[in-house]
Formats: C-alpha cells, structure tokens, sequence
C-alpha cells in the first residue's frame, strides 16, 4: 500500500481477534464486535497548532486500541484498512519487558 495520510492522520490494519471465549464459547463473526485493536501501517506527519508543528505520538509498526466510531473504512489491493486522526487512538501496547 502506498498510501501516505495527511496531517495527524493514521492508517490502521485490524489485528483479528480469537472468535472463541476462554471458557470455549465460539462466537459467530455476526454477533461480536468490529475489531478495535489494529496495527499501524503509515502515519502522517504531524499538524501544526499557532504555528508550532506537532509530533506524531505513534509509529509504524505500533500496536493500538481506537475508537470505531472516529474511523473511516476503506479498502486496498483487497485488504481492509481504517483511516484516522491521532486523537481516536486510545491506547498503544508496549511490549512485556
């Protein structure tokens, strides 16, 4: 994908998540929810406030929880992606040390 998001923008890829509870329930991909976990695959470059540019607080490769309601849907080379400003991002998983 050769796609490079404007401004604080960020373009996501859903991490699919196990269809089954732990105690073995399997859940049809019908009733559960959209993914809101992704992984990042391009970031902007940041927007500017009173003319001081800001920094992007993610990075290519991060893995991240969002908000779905703040995500536009789109499709590329038949591959599902979301696309979003910074600020819908909630979270960032660091990895266990």
């Amino acid at each position: 994908m050769n796609l490079k998001p404007l401004f604080d923008r960020v373009v996501l890829k859903n991490i699919n998540k196990a269809n089954q509870t732990k105690s073995g329930i399997i859940i049809p991909e019908t009733v559960g929810d959209e993914p809101l976990y992704a992984k990042v695959v391009a970031v902007g470059d940041g927007d500017c406030f009173d003319g001081k540019k800001s920094s992007m607080a993610v990075a290519v490769g991060d893995k991240v929880i969002y908000n779905k309601y703040g995500a536009t849907k789109f499709k590329c080379d038949d591959e599902e992606f979301v696309i979003l400003r910074q600020s819908d991002i909630l979270g960032v998983f660091e990895e266990d040390k």
